[in-house]
Formats: structure tokens, C-alpha cells, sequence
């Protein structure tokens, strides 16, 4: 079997080595391409007005100037042209992927675009909490990635799935099980934006989070790590809403 290995982190990202472990424990036929730098959130955008370049940055390793779809589509097209893998496994993301971060994360959406070129794509991410970035937990995915990602390309998916497996924050042995789950939601009050001044007295902005007490839907992804579980949920390219195309189909008969 032959795998891709991608993510939004960079290249330079623990979570791509972490990635790389549970590949290798599949198949010693791996290559990763991955992004030059952080393109978190960058969800599913392209370079359009900008070259692409790329390097072999180690052996069968190579960093290319811009988004996880443009890696994709340049291991796709350039890189694996004569060689295209059997699947494309994105990540392990800094952080969870659930939620409405389906929608802005660079991660899920390699794994999108692999799904679009006809390759079995799953993504990968490892969630942390109050302890922050330094204190992730790494070997929670390293330990269950490759037992999950056996048992999904076990199963014939349906045309345009992909799956997002999301790992808790806490050691291997202490994942309480693992969820098939749906896509939650969050309570959107929680955004706001963080106003700041410069040296200068000048006004500058984050995009910021609150926390506050929520509880998440039973079932979704956000139960799930919530609980300690590992989440694992189907997605599907057609974003189609069918009930209300029904009722518009009847509005403007």
C-alpha cells in the first residue's frame, strides 16, 4: 500500500512526524508533502496568483510553497504522478478538528481534496487542553493511528467520504473507547474578537475563543473528546441540504 502523508502544520510539524509512525506501521512505502509553513486554518483554498515550488527537503520528503490542496494536487499531478497512492492519511493536526473547524481547517481539507481525485483520505488530529501546545499529548494518536485507519480502509466507504478521526487529550491508555460520531456545534457567542494596541497606540485584532461551560451533544465530536474517546466521523463532500431543496423545489414549482 502506498500512503501520502500531508497536513497544515508545515512541514516542520511534530504532528507530521507523529503521522509518519503510524504510516509506517501500515506500509514502508510512505512520501510526505506537506506545506512550507503554518497554514492552519487556511481550509480548502488554492494558490491561484502565485507560483508553486517545491523541495525534497529528506528522501521521499518535500515542502511546498502553499496550501495542504496545493500539496495535494502537486503529489497528485507532479510528484506521485507515475506512482499515485492508495491513501491519503492528513495530519496529525495540533490540535482537534471538530465541530465547525471542519469548515476552517487546512487538515480536513487535504483530506477533502484527495477524496475529490478519487484517493481514500483520512484525517488525523490530536486535541490538547489547558496545558496548551507544549504539553500535547502525541502519543494518544501514535499509540491508536494505525489500528484506526486498518479498521476504515477495511470498510468499502461510499463515493466522496472521507473520515475525521479526532484523538483526546490524555495518554494512550487512558482513551476510554472509541465513537463513531456526527459533526457538532458549538455555541458561536463564544467568538469574539480581541481589540489591542501597538507601541504605537495603533489598534490591531485577534480572532478570539472564550471559555465558558458547554455541553456538547450527545454523540457528535465534541462528546466524544469530551469523554475521552476517540471520535471518528464520516463526512461527505455533497453539502447539499435535501429538505430544504425539497421545500424550495415546491416554492418556485
Amino acid at each position: 500500500m502506498r500512503i501520502l502523508c500531508t497536513n497544515d502544520d508545515g512541514i516542520h510539524a511534530p504532528g507530521l512526524k507523529s503521522l509518519e509512525k503510524i504510516a509506517r506501521k501500515l506500509s514502508d512505502d510512505v512520501t510526505v508533502v506537506a506545506p512550507e509553513t503554518d497554514q492552519s486554518g487556511v481550509s480548502h483554498s488554492l494558490s491561484l496568483n502565485d507560483p508553486l515550488r517545491v523541495r525534497e527537503t529528506a528522501e521521499g520528503h518535500f515542502a511546498v510553497k502553499g496550501t495542504p490542496t496545493d500539496c495535494v494536487i502537486m503529489a497528485l499531478r507532479h510528484i506521485m504522478v507515475d506512482r499515485k497512492p492508495d491513501l491519503i492519511l492528513s495530519g496529525v493536526n495540533r490540535g482537534q478538528n471538530v465541530a465547525e473547524d471542519v469548515s476552517y481547517s487546512g487538515t480536513i481539507a487535504a483530506a477533502i481534496e484527495g477524496t475529490m481525485l478519487g484517493v481514500r483520505s483520512i484525517a488525523l488530529s490530536q486535541s490538547y487542553g489547558a496545558g496548551g501546545r507544549g504539553a500535547i499529548q502525541w502519543g494518544c494518536a501514535e499509540a491508536h493511528g494505525a489500528d484506526i485507519v486498518k479498521k476504515v480502509i477495511g470498510l468499502e466507504l461510499p463515493r466522496h467520504t472521507l473520515v475525521n478521526v479526532n484523538f483526546p487529550d490524555c495518554a494512550p491508555e487512558k482513551v476510554e473507547g472509541v465513537s463513531v460520531t456526527h459533526q457538532g456545534l458549538r455555541d458561536q457567542d463564544l467568538l469574539s474578537i480581541d481589540e489591542r494596541r501597538d507601541g504605537r497606540g495603533n489598534p490591531y485584532f485577534w480572532i478570539a475563543f472564550a471559555r465558558a461551560p458547554f455541553t456538547p451533544g450527545h454523540g457528535s465530536d465534541l462528546w466524544a473528546i469530551a469523554n475521552r474517546r476517540i471520535s471518528v466521523t464520516p463526512l461527505k463532500l455533497d453539502l447539499t441540504d435535501e429538505p430544504t431543496m425539497t421545500a424550495l423545489a415546491e416554492l418556485f414549482d
